[in-house]
């Protein structure tokens, strides 16, 4: 998948593609029948098939005090897009100056002269330029052919997918559901850094990642499956994320203890998929019934990861 943060100069291979345009915040299976259907369409067409999406997501710059919320950061979402088939992603820098663009000025600036899309696929709550005053309708009065999906859920069911719905059941540590809605299992990534290292001298080292813009889920312990960058495998792991009441962090990070592991992992990128939650957060009468709680969590840990 090429990525491309600008629209001008952009080579002529780049353009001309059936686009799905879209925050794409989770790539829930909601978003798997907008690129599947713009993938039928380019395939029609002999085209590729793109993706335009937005770094960062617009809700941190038009509500930057709300709490973490994102179920996929620009590389987690790059990732899924393109285990998605998408060929080619544009993913524009989201400021006030693009904010502030008229829906005109979007379609000219970013569409007309920039992607050149030969066809426009996106959901029916789409909305574009300042105060969301662009619809698909705007598209087709410009003169692009544009397709119109509603809101999808499974056989049955009232429920849409959505990515609020994703958020909601991730922050009350519902990871086999949210994972149902994503079609894809929930993972966070981030780069290891140095932490106090008092896992290790209780005899449980951990990895620790900041969790950043990503979503806090239920504070707890969790089984989690890791993967290391560098390497091919997943490997079992228990992992605490919160900010560990004993000892009072100032945020909320990932920590997490990887079985049958000593290796030194700082500024490596670690991928940390949560399987189940085991427990909320607690504090403890001291490091002793501290350390036996975590020996039970590992036990819990392997009999579900097994």
């Amino acid at each position: 998948m090429d990525i491309f943060k600008a629209v001008s100069s952009l080579p002529p291979a780049a353009q001309g593609a059936v686009v799905v345009i879209g925050n794409f915040d989770g790539v829930h299976r909601g978003h798997g029948e907008l690129l599947r259907q713009a993938q039928d369409i380019a395939k029609q067409k002999g085209v590729s098939c793109g993706v335009l999406t937005f770094e960062p997501h617009p809700r941190a710059l038009l509500r930057p005090d709300d709490p973490p919320f994102r179920i996929t950061p620009a590389a987690v979402k790059a990732r899924r897009l393109s285990l998605g088939g998408v060929d080619v992603l544009f993913s524009l820098p989201f400021n006030w100056d693009f904010a502030s663009q008229s829906a005109e000025d979007f379609i000219k600036r970013i569409l007309t002269d920039g992607i050149k899309p030969a066809h426009v696929v996106v959901g029916n709550d789409f909305r574009f330029g300042q105060l969301r005053k662009g619809t698909p309708e705007t598209l087709r009065a410009a003169g692009f052919d544009v397709t119109v999906l509603d809101m999808v859920a499974d056989e049955g069911e009232d429920e849409k997918f959505s990515s609020s719905r994703v958020r909601q059941l991730l922050r009350t540590g519902e990871i086999a559901a949210a994972n149902d809605i994503l079609g894809w299992e929930w993972e966070i990534e981030g780069v290891v850094v140095k932490g106090d290292q008092r896992g290790r001298t209780i005899g449980y080292p951990t990895a620790n990642v900041p969790l950043g813009d990503t979503l806090h889920p239920a504070y707890g312990v969790y089984a989690t499956w890791v993967n290391i960058e560098g390497e091919s495998e997943w490997r079992m792991s228990a992992t605490n994320i919160g900010i560990r009441p004993m000892f009072e962090l100032k945020t909320g990070q990932v920590e997490t203890y990887i079985f049958n592991f000593d290796r030194d992992i700082y500024g490596k990128t670690l991928r940390v998929k949560p399987v189940q939650r085991l427990r909320g957060e607690a504090k403890f009468d001291g490091l002793d019934a501290l350390v036996a709680q975590i020996a039970k969590d590992c036990e819990e840990a392997r009999a579900i990861l097994s």
